[in-house]
């Protein structure tokens, strides 16, 4: 099995470059999906996410209203580590689950947005960083997801730089361009993953 670290700033295209390693085979760990499983309605991590923060961040449905909570943590860095402390062993466990549960052979791609914030390289035999221009991620976060610039702003000031980024890539897939460019570049990184097996 290889245990390969996909990560890459908000709005530079992570979730298209995932998508298209599962097509060439990877088996995907996302942390974006867990980290939205471990809080879901009834689970124990949305009980110690109320239990911290206070029932104005739950839906009308009971369940955890992102953009309330959102609005909390991405303006107070240590209100995100609350809800980090909370939210990272838990998915961590099923990270761990998931990837018990791979063939032997796999090359199992862990989608995590924060591994350089958290010094998380070290876990994977290789790091591979979706990297684009600061004005393309704010454009893409924008007009592509509806965010305010502000919020857009906010949301990329909280992670980690893309230096701090690009210093714990093993590969970097280039993605300002067009979905065909990246395709090409990700067929590329997905040969230099298999090929070195």
């Amino acid at each position: 099995m290889r245990k390969i670290g996909l990560t890459g700033g908000i709005g530079a295209g992570k979730s298209a470059v995932s998508k298209l390693l599962v097509s060439y085979g990877a088996v995907l760990v996302d942390s974006d999906l867990i980290s939205r499983e471990v809080v879901a309605p009834g689970t124990p991590g949305l009980a110690a996410v109320v239990a911290e923060f206070g029932a104005g961040v739950l839906a009308a449905d009971g369940s955890l209203d992102r953009p309330a909570l959102g609005a909390v943590v991405f303006a107070d860095p240590e209100r995100l580590k609350a809800l980090n402390a909370i939210v990272h062993p838990l998915v961590r466990q099923r990270s761990a689950e998931l990837e018990a549960a791979a063939a032997p052979d796999a090359v199992v791609v862990h989608d995590v947005p924060l591994l350089a914030e958290n010094g998380l390289a070290p876990l994977y035999d290789r790091v591979v960083v979706v990297d684009a221009d600061e004005e393309v991620r704010l454009d893409r976060l924008v007009r592509l997801r509806g965010m305010a610039e502000s919020e857009a702003r906010s949301r990329m000031a909280a992670q980690a730089s893309r230096e701090q980024r690009l210093a714990v890539a093993d590969l970097v897939v280039a993605n300002n361009g067009t979905l065909e460019e990246l395709e090409q570049r990700v067929r590329a990184v997905w040969e230099q993953l298999t090929g070195a097996r």
